[in-house]
């Protein structure tokens, strides 16, 4: 049964005019706590009470944007610790960057898991840039970025694949939870 509210006395608009119908989970009364159709099902709690995930990593689920930017950081960091320590090994760097491949993809939220691989490989270009070997200003800089790029095309791809291979990991288990709950 819809329910029509119409508009209070003074907002400025002709009395009684009725105001559009409410979306469906506007709808539900206070304190029916049902999540929405797409609602990420791995960071609310299962029905016994207890979380629907397990391990350290529990509670910590970042968005997609908030992945990018977790990713990006982390592999910028790690550039600069590898440009100041070991001189910008990009061996180390393409080392470095699989863990932070694996975190990505393990933490990001289950509605945003399709971002993990897209995100890593810029998180890759952008950890390069204190790596990359650039003299002679911008040009230099850009140049010596590039050569990274297609030197250390192995490291990316492989990280690409494993962040890849988790998300679809990840996904087939949510759609199989899914399933099982609404069966």
């Amino acid at each position: 049964m819809e329910q029509h509210r119409t508009r209070p006395p003074n907002d400025g608009r002709r009395r009684g005019a009725p105001l559009a119908p409410l979306p469906p989970q506007a709808r539900r009364p206070v304190g029916d706590n049902r999540r929405a159709p797409g609602a990420d099902a791995e960071s609310h709690p299962a029905r016994d009470g207890r979380p629907a995930t397990s391990g350290p990593a529990a509670g910590l689920r970042l968005t997609a944007l908030g992945g990018g930017l977790f990713c990006a950081a982390l592999m910028f960091l790690l550039g600069y610790l590898d440009h100041l320590l070991f001189g910008g090994s990009l061996t180390l760097y393409g080392v470095l960057f699989l863990p932070v491949c694996v975190l990505t993809a393990l933490w990001v939220r289950g509605g945003d898991l399709l971002t993990a691989p897209v995100v890593v490989p810029i998180a890759f270009a952008v950890g390069l840039l204190p790596v990359a070997d650039g003299s002679g200003g911008v040009l230099g800089r850009l140049m010596g970025l590039v050569t990274g790029l297609a030197t250390q095309a192995g490291w990316l791809y492989g990280g690409t694949l494993v962040a890849g291979v988790i998300v679809l990991v990840r996904r087939v288990l949510l759609v199989r939870a899914t399933r099982r709950r609404r069966a």
